[in-house]
């Protein structure tokens, strides 16, 4: 398979939730909100794997969006644990980034895209 930015960063993401799902559950003993999070942060490189195998432009954006909005969940939750101190600072700050980077380079792909299906 060819090189894809966004699939492999927001693979490489689902694999940081999984393991940081596992940390909240077993050093933490927290299983509501690490539940939600780990829905929303697998989700976001699932809904980009079926936007890539979308039968049209439309699908593929409708995917796309899908994706963003599960990032965009996904770094409430990760703000939530943080602040309600299940995470400190420190280990909340490189996968807030990334969720950050997410977030870039899907919006990026959704400008690209609202433009060649003339939706703006």
């Amino acid at each position: 398979m060819k090189d894809n930015v966004v699939r492999d960063k927001s693979y490489a993401f689902a694999i940081r939730i999984v393991k940081l799902y596992k940390y909240l559950c077993e050093e933490k003993k927290e299983f509501v909100l690490s539940k939600q999070l780990l829905r929303s942060g697998t989700s976001i490189g699932a809904n980009i794997e079926e936007a890539i195998g979308g039968q049209s432009e439309k699908d593929f954006f409708a995917k796309l969006t899908i994706a963003y909005k599960e990032t965009r969940e996904t770094h409430y939750w990760i703000r939530l644990l943080t602040d309600t101190d299940y995470l400190t600072k420190e280990q909340s700050e490189s996968i807030l980034t990334d969720t950050e980077e997410i977030l870039k380079i899907i919006g990026s792909i959704q400008k690209t895209m609202k433009k060649k299906l003339n939706y703006e």
